[in-house]
């Protein structure tokens, strides 16, 4: 199995459904395709809650990483992150599907933890939402959002498992 199969949205969807969307979010961290070993860590010992796979509308996230002179936690050098975002998009239109986006949930925003790249190219592409899978500081801040989100009449997307 490729990483690309192993790390779908598929595969994200199969784990949430068997209870181990947790384990899928460390995992692809430390793969190659996101080498965010780092983040995996933190993840796995925080205790955190995870959400999703679900659509979530591109403009209520925060992106994290960007290029250089972007407002971004993480800034990259422009020809590093264009060279990236290019490649990406010549993935998708050769049929790739990215996997969900990682968003973390902090004081009332949506923080684009890893996938940043993924982000900018679906955005790029005209998308205006994507399917995440987010991550909270536990299990009531995450219930008391399910809640929200599926009551929601405008919603921030599909909390279904149905195809994108």
């Amino acid at each position: 199995m490729t990483d690309d199969e192993k790390f779908s949205l598929a595969s994200a969807r199969h784990a949430a459904d068997e209870g181990r969307l947790a384990e899928w979010v460390v995992d692809f961290l430390a793969s190659p395709g996101s080498s965010n070993s780092a983040l995996a860590a933190a993840f796995a010992l925080s205790g955190a809650s995870y959400a999703g796979p679900i659509r979530f509308a591109l403009e209520r996230l925060t992106p994290m990483a960007g290029p250089v002179g972007d407002d971004v936690v993480v800034p990259e050098p422009e020809s590093y992150w264009e060279a990236e975002v290019e490649a990406m998009e010549r993935s998708i239109e050769q049929g790739w599907h990215p996997p969900p986006l990682l968003v973390s949930h902090h004081d009332g925003k949506y923080c684009l933890e890893d996938g940043n790249h993924r982000y900018e190219t679906l955005r790029r592409m005209g998308a205006t939402d994507a399917w995440i899978v987010l991550i909270f500081a536990g299990e009531v801040e995450r219930d008391r959002f399910l809640n929200e989100y599926r009551s929601s009449p405008t919603g921030a997307g599909d909390t279904s498992n149905s195809d994108p």
